[in-house]
């Protein structure tokens, strides 16, 4: 990502809901402990996300593939494996908590990379 990127708030507009929906949680009374760590997981999975993107578009193209497909499973299991953790550990309260926090944002994430898809192939 360029440091003027015209589209960055649209780009992770999943990252800023689910921080934005921190008072709405705690002001409603929803389990906190589950939508702290679907909120710290998913942020950290965005991140991770980002920094593999860059690294494979320095790649070569079959090295790219595998680190792109590497990362979706492995951001995809780090995900389901807190979520599960934080219903075992924890209440299940916390666990759907965390469950639909992280639907949520990633229902947000895929829409806006496939809104996003054409413009950047345009763009390019």
């Amino acid at each position: 990502m360029r440091l003027s990127d015209p589209l960055a708030p649209v780009r992770y507009l999943d990252v800023v809901l689910v921080v934005l929906a921190a008072p709405f949680v705690i002001l409603l009374g929803l389990p906190v402990l589950g939508y702290g760590v679907a909120a710290a997981i998913w942020i950290f999975q965005r991140v991770a996300e980002v920094l593999l993107d860059r690294q494979a578009g320095r790649a070569q193209l079959k090295g790219a593939i595998g680190l792109k497909f590497a990362s979706m499973l492995g951001r995809t299991w780090l995900v389901g494996i807190a979520i599960i953790a934080v219903g075992l550990l924890a209440e299940r309260q916390d666990g759907f908590t965390a469950a639909v926090v992280c639907l949520a944002a990633y229902t947000v994430h895929l829409a806006t990379q496939l809104i996003l898809r054409p413009l950047e192939s345009k763009r390019a």
